[in-house]
C-alpha cells in the first residue's frame, strides 16, 4: 500500500516518538526517524519493526543541531512535515545545565526550521508541554492562559512556541500544529515499547515500576496534607499511545485545512498518586511499598488539562483509562525485566 505522506520524526525513538512512529505506519503515512541515541536505544527501532512492519520505517542516526545532517535527510526525502521531538526534558536537568538545554532544544528549532524552509517543508507538529504553563491557580487549564517558565526546560518550550509563532505570522505558509502535553504513561499494548529512563526516575510510573521490580526498595509520595480527595497530588495522566494517536490527528488536520493549531492533550480528569498506585497494584498485583514524605517545593495539589479545544480542532479524544495505563506499563516492565535475564 502507498503510503499518503512521508513524515519525518525527530527523537523518533525515545518515549512518546517511538510510539507515535507506530500511530504514524497504522494511520498509513511512513514514518522516517532521525534520531541521535543520546537518549534511546537503536533496538527501540527493531521494536517498532516488530510491531507494525518495516515497509514503511526507516532510522537515521542523526543530530538535529546538525545541519549539514538535516540538509543531506531532506535532500533524500520528500516530506509532508515534520513531528518535533528531538530535545532534552529533565527539569532538575536543565537548571544544572542549561547551556545544554538552551543548545538542543532551540538550536537545534532553529536548523530544523531552516532545512524545512530550505526543501519548502512547512508543515510542523511541535512537542509542546504543560510546563509552559508554570504556576498557575486555574484548573482544568486552557489553552489561554499565561504562559510562564518556573525553570529553564520551561523556558525552551516557551521560547520555542514564541518563535514559531513569529515565523508562522512572517510566512504564512506555515502551518504548525503545538501540542501541549500533559503527563503521558503507559506502554504499546504489545509489551515491546515503553519508558525507560536512565537513572532514577523523576516520574510517577517509571518510578513506581522499579519498585515493582524491586530495584527500588520504596515509592517515595511528596506530600499527603493537600487540598485533594485523598491529600496526595492530582495529575492529568493520558496513555501514551492516546497522546500518539493525537499527533496524527494533528497532521490529518493540518492536511485537511492548511491551518495550524495549539492545543492542550490531556484527559481532563486527574488522578491522585494513591488513586495510581492501587491501580497498579491491582494490574500487577504486587504491593506498592510507599512512605510519605514532605511536600516538595513547587508542587501544586492539581495540574489537569482542558482538554475541550483538542476535541473540538482535531477530533481528539483519549481512550485509554488509567489501569490500561498502568496495565500496559507493568506489561512493559515485565518484558524489560526478562530481558535483563536473559
Amino acid at each position: 500500500m502507498t503510503p499518503r505522506h512521508t513524515i519525518l520524526l525527530t527523537g523518533g525513538l525515545g518515549y512518546i516518538g517511538s510510539h507515535t512512529a507506530v500511530a504514524l505506519v497504522e494511520a498509513g503515512y511512513r514514518a522516517v526517524i532521525l534520531d541521535d541515541l543520546s537518549n534511546s536505544e537503536r533496538s527501540v527501532f527493531d521494536a517498532i519493526c516488530q510491531i507494525c512492519g518495516d515497509e514503511h520505517l526507516e532510522f537515521i542516526e542523526g543530530d538535529v543541531t546538525d545541519a549539514a545532517c538535516l540538509k543531506t535527510v531532506f535532500e533524500a526525502h520528500d516530506f509532508f512535515g515534520v513531528i518535533h521531538f528531538a530535545a532534552k526534558k529533565s527539569v532538575a536537568e536543565s537548571e544544572a545545565d542549561p547551556l545544554s538545554y538552551l543548545h538542543t532544544n532551540l538550536s537545534g528549532l532553529v536548523e530544523l526550521l531552516r532545512a524545512m524552509d530550505t526543501a519548502g517543508v512547512y508543515n510542523l507538529v511541535f512537542s509542546s508541554s504543560a510546563t509552559v504553563y508554570g504556576d498557575q491557580e486555574v484548573f482544568p487549564i486552557p489553552e489561554t492562559a499565561t504562559r510562564h517558565a518556573v525553570n529553564t526546560y520551561g523556558y525552551t518550550k516557551v521560547a520555542s512556541e514564541e518563535m514559531l509563532e513569529r515565523v508562522g505570522t512572517a510566512d504564512d505558509r506555515w502551518s504548525f500544529g503545538v501540542l501541549r502535553y500533559f503527563n503521558p504513561i503507559g506502554a504499546h499494548g504489545s509489551g515491546l515499547i515503553g519508558e525507560n529512563p536512565k537513572g532514577i526516575p523523576a516520574n510517577l510510573l517509571p518510578y513506581i515500576d522499579r519498585v515493582a521490580t524491586g530495584e527500588l526498595p520504596e515509592l517515595v509520595v511528596y506530600g499527603d496534607d493537600y487540598d485533594t480527595p485523598d491529600g496526595t497530588g492530582v495529575r492529568d495522566y493520558i496513555h501514551v499511545m492516546d497522546l500518539a494517536e493525537g499527533h496524527v490527528q494533528s497532521l490529518d488536520a493540518i492536511d485537511a485545512t492548511g491551518q495550524g493549531h495549539v492545543v492542550n492533550i490531556g484527559t481532563g480528569q486527574g488522578y491522585s498518586v494513591l488513586e495510581v498506585i492501587k491501580a497498579y497494584e491491582a494490574v500487577s498485583d504486587i504491593e506498592i511499598p510507599f512512605r510519605i514524605a514532605p511536600r516538595r517545593a513547587g508542587d501544586v495539589a492539581v495540574y489537569c488539562a482542558d482538554a475541550s479545544l483538542a476535541r473540538d480542532v482535531l477530533g481528539f479524544q483519549a481512550k485509554r483509562d488509567l489501569f490500561e495505563m498502568c496495565r500496559t506499563n507493568w506489561a512493559w516492565t515485565q518484558k524489560m525485566a526478562e530481558a535483563k535475564t536473559a
